[in-house]
């Protein structure tokens, strides 16, 4: 028996020590704090980056043909501050606080969930395996939360450009946006949102993990300073930005207003292309820009700290 051990503790040692250290299963996080995690970073990261978010749709749903009511980001501040006061950059803000804790939590759970069982041995996640991992998270936070939710914070925001703002809260929105379209109504543009969720956590994920796996080397278990992680993040929300910020312009204007001026997904990005040229698909790009950098700087760090608070006190092994 000694000669059998002596003989089988050497040729699965490596297995063993990474089921039995923190470094194999230490690394799979239970979807339900992914989920509550999730959730708290979705929170607290729309309440600081709402502004941005704000003045970026104003600015896609200020149309050339109409004509342009801002002359650029500084104007829109201005104007928004001198008609509506300083609370005025805050409208629509319930409603995307109420799709971003959800849309966080089910991103999270189903990420984790997803990369829980496409992890190796050792607990690593490969950078296509992390891609794919994130595509599943974003169609399904689209499904779920962000396009009808999405609706609703257009629509509010596109009601204050109105002569008379018809809605008058969050709740009081959704009804009207459902007695008058049926719940179909919030579901405008669904094909534009589940493309743009989808690409948009594919190339985030597959970006935070190619760089966690590159800073961690061979050492899956090494810590990552949250200054550090928050700086990953800003590089994956950059890449996100640039790569499917065409399909945001087209899901921002499927869900506004004047929505019933397109058939459906292609024929708005036909329209837009003819009317108003190829610059149109990349117009408030900048104020995108900064808000999503800090906004996926913002809910990594968060999230990887909840975690990890979760971890002392939610026991799941």
């Amino acid at each position: 028996m000694l000669e059998k051990g002596a003989f089988m503790s050497p040729f699965h040692r490596p297995r063993c020590l990474a089921a039995a250290a923190p470094a194999g299963k230490a690394k799979l996080t239970h979807p339900g704090k992914a989920i509550l995690a999730g959730g708290i970073a979705g929170g607290i990261e729309i309440c600081i980056t709402f502004p941005t978010e704000y003045v970026k749709t104003q600015l896609q749903l200020d149309e050339k043909a109409s004509p342009p009511k801002y002359k650029g980001i500084g104007d829109c501040v201005k104007q928004t501050v001198q008609s509506h006061g300083v609370k005025g950059l805050y409208r629509g803000l319930s409603s995307l606080l109420y799709g971003s804790i959800p849309k966080s939590a089910v991103r999270f759970g189903v990420f984790e969930f997803l990369s829980n069982h496409a992890k190796d041995e050792s607990g690593r996640l490969d950078s296509t395996r992390g891609l794919l991992c994130g595509l599943g998270a974003g169609v399904m936070e689209a499904v779920l939360v962000v396009c009808p939710m999405e609706t609703v914070k257009v629509k509010f925001i596109h009601d204050q450009t109105s002569a008379k703002p018809k809605y008058k809260g969050f709740f009081h929105g959704v009804r009207e946006i459902i007695r008058e379209r049926g719940l179909r109504g919030t579901y405008q543009g669904l094909t534009a949102t589940v493309l743009k969720q989808g690409s948009n956590q594919a190339i985030r994920f597959f970006v935070m993990t190619s760089l966690k796996n590159w800073y961690k080397g061979d050492n899956p278990n090494k810590t990552i300073n949250p200054l550090v992680t928050g700086m990953f993040g800003a590089i994956a929300g950059a890449a996100s930005v640039f790569g499917n910020t065409p399909l945001d312009v087209i899901k921002t204007r499927m869900q506004g207003l004047e929505a019933h001026k397109y058939k459906s997904t292609v024929d708005c990005a036909i329209k837009i292309l003819r009317h108003e040229g190829p610059a149109a698909f990349y117009k408030g790009t900048v104020p995108r820009l900064g808000r999503v950098c800090l906004d996926v700087a913002i809910v990594f760090i968060i999230y990887e700290e909840v975690v990890k608070i979760l971890n002392t006190v939610w026991k799941t092994e």
